[in-house]
């Protein structure tokens, strides 16, 4: 019952804090929930991977990849455009809590420490970027495929 529990406490929040960026970020109304999903699946995709022990720069791939097919498959449902969902969706992947104890650790004098959380949310940050462009280059292929077998 307890991971039960967990699961929904992290839907919920998920939910609420892509939600809420895209909120202050000035999504239209119609896109807020498609945003909220976008972000859901993303962190529920990185979540699930870290309780597998997947480490945090597959996870992090693992869930910007699922945030950009899902931004993709939104912005032609919605006709809107991908940045739309892509932004808000992501921030629930953003490394702040990582960056914050890298610049606390140097402002007190711990480099030891401070490089290694800044090495951390660098390779988080690579894992972001890799995965939203391997979500392109998957979406440019399949697109290349269609055509290709429309031309038949």
């Amino acid at each position: 019952m307890d991971l039960v529990w967990t699961i929904m406490i992290q839907l919920v929040l998920s939910y609420v804090a892509t939600v809420t960026f895209a909120i202050i970020t000035n999504v239209p109304k119609r896109a807020l929930n498609a945003c909220g999903i976008t972000g859901t699946f993303g962190w529920m995709a990185y979540w699930t991977l870290m309780q597998m022990d997947s480490g945090t720069g597959a996870s992090s791939l693992a869930g910007a990849f699922v945030v950009a097919v899902l931004s993709h498959f939104f912005a032609k449902y919605k006709k809107m455009p991908i940045t739309i969902f892509n932004v808000p969706g992501i921030v629930p992947l953003v490394p702040g809590g990582l960056a914050y104890q890298a610049v606390r650790n140097f402002v007190l004098g711990d480099y030891t420490e401070a490089i290694g959380f800044s090495v951390q949310v660098t390779v988080v940050a690579g894992a972001i970027a890799a995965g939203l462009m391997l979500s392109e280059v998957f979406n440019h292929s399949i697109r290349a495929f269609r055509g290709r077998k429309e031309r038949i």
